[in-house]
């Protein structure tokens, strides 16, 4: 299960998700309902912000030390919507988090590497400019309006399913599955 929350701060949370402060609570109710639930590992998504305070991270690492490994935390590369996004120095992130790991592992899958921080594991998720991450992407995500997005960078290539009935889904999946096509083509 994967939960998207970028700060403890709930006023902060509050400005970035245009919502009231009590969403952050139920946020983290939430996760601890999944864990509780036995809905491991929970994955916080963590988007780096460009702005974000230095202590964000730290703070994220000690909030997910009492799940005793039921909760991971993935530190995740902005990406370009077309709306307020900015450059964040992923490599500087990665240094930081390098120089304070027990271990570090990097997953075949999508090259992403996993840090041991104070019992803590700790997945940079970088797509941007990334030709392995989209090589070897097996994923099918459904939007708000009902479409099979065979690439998360793309528009062009939805696979609508809202109308459709129980007997088309499997055709449509499979046609979502055809027009996967990586966006970074580099290695």
């Amino acid at each position: 299960m994967n939960i998207s929350l970028d700060t403890l701060d709930s006023e902060v949370y509050a400005g970035i998700c245009g919502c009231s402060e009590n969403i952050h609570q139920k946020v983290l109710d939430g996760i601890d309902a999944a864990v509780n639930a036995g809905l491991t590992p929970v994955k916080l998504n963590m988007v780096m912000l460009n702005g974000s305070r230095s202590d964000e991270m730290d703070n994220m690492i000690n909030y997910i030390k009492r799940y005793n490994g039921n909760v991971i935390l993935q530190v995740i590369e902005p990406m370009d919507f077309g709306y307020k996004w900015q450059k964040v120095d992923m490599d500087a992130i990665e240094n930081q988090l390098q120089s304070r790991a027990s271990s570090v592992v990097e997953r075949k899958l999508h090259r992403r590497k996993k840090y041991q921080i104070d019992g803590v594991e700790v997945e940079v998720v970088r797509p941007i400019d990334n030709s392995k991450f989209c090589a070897n992407c097996n994923r099918l995500r459904v939007t708000a309006d009902g479409k099979l997005k065979p690439c998360l960078l793309r528009d062009d290539n939805l696979v609508d399913i809202h109308q459709a009935s129980t007997g088309e889904l499997k055709e449509l999946f499979y046609k979502a599955v055809e027009k996967r096509e990586p966006f970074y083509k580099g290695i």
